[in-house]
């Protein structure tokens, strides 16, 4: 059996966009809901969140969907980190809770937002023992002061250990389906198989399962994939070049500039008017009457 990477664009929308009960184990799984938070029941919404104005442009998600108390979820499975993207999530987080509000403007009928993105890159170094990363919006000096609204979690896929989160079986679950599934999987490992929301992934993966445009759009995100990561990879390269050179070009200007004070101080010590070490060294009369303590 040959599986499809299940975080490609095409995979991960058909396995979470069009199954709400996998849907919701994931929600349920990676999402901090407490006991009597966890989700029952969702409809789907468009992935496309209204804009400003008629002639904004939309926010595209992959997956967004709300549950009976009018809680939205937004899924995003990203390929490629930038420090943008913290900027596009919270960007569209917010957009999704605010359009809840009709022109009667009732704030009290406004409901939570909560953001799940899924990261196949690392993005925070320092932290190498965290994975899932929540964030609130929350007192400064008392975190358990918590303004309910928007709320982000980001899981960095490439740094998951299973032991790490032994309590949440479906967690573990899920993210070994995300990161050990993919065209090279010779053998599924028994604990995907037997469990029933993982082994529907599995077949909703399944290479035989797809149509020939959708083998054909999953190979062409590969190939898009591919470009960016060279185009980003190019950009950044550039971007340190160009600062190297800027470093050296600043550390030549430093230089010639203190060869023209050492040159100054050397001029006074021999008795040369400060007028005539201005005109030999371009530097200003002010300068060099700082380096002569008699003026």
């Amino acid at each position: 059996m040959r599986y499809l990477d299940p975080k490609a664009d095409l995979t991960f929308k058909k396995i979470f966009g069009e199954h709400k009960d996998l849907l919701i184990s994931l929600l349920n799984a990676l999402l901090p809901l407490a006991d009597d938070e966890q989700i029952e029941s969702v409809e789907y919404l468009s992935p496309e969140l209204v804009p400003d104005t008629y002639v904004g442009k939309n926010s595209i998600v992959d997956v967004r969907c709300r549950d009976v108390k009018n809680r939205q979820f937004i899924v995003e499975m990203q390929m490629l980190w930038t420090e943008a993207f913290k900027q596009r999530v919270l960007f569209n987080a917010s957009k999704a809770f605010v359009h809840q509000l009709d022109k009667k403007r009732k704030y009290e009928m406004l409901q939570p937002v909560y953001s799940l993105n899924l990261v196949n890159e690392t993005f925070m170094k320092e932290y190498p023992d965290e994975f899932i990363h929540n964030y609130n919006v929350v007192h400064e000096l008392h975190s358990d002061e918590i303004i309910d609204g928007l709320h982000f979690t980001f899981v960095e896929l490439p740094k998951f250990q299973a032991h790490s989160i032994k309590e949440k079986k479906m967690a573990v679950l899920w993210l070994r389906f995300l990161t050990e599934i993919d065209e090279h999987t010779k053998e599924v490992p028994q604990e995907l198989l037997d469990n029933p929301e993982t082994s529907k992934a599995l077949k909703a993966v399944e290479e035989s399962a797809m149509s020939k445009n959708e083998l054909l759009a999953y190979d062409d995100f590969w190939d898009k994939l591919g470009a960016e990561r060279l185009l980003f990879v190019d950009s950044n390269r550039r971007s340190m070049e160009e600062g190297r050179a800027e470093g050296r070009a600043e550390g030549r200007a430093e230089g010639r500039a203190e060869g023209r004070v050492e040159i100054a101080r050397n001029l006074l010590n021999m008795g040369m008017s400060i007028d005539d070490i201005a005109k030999a060294t371009g530097l200003q009369k002010q300068e060099i009457e700082r380096l002569n303590p008699v003026v």
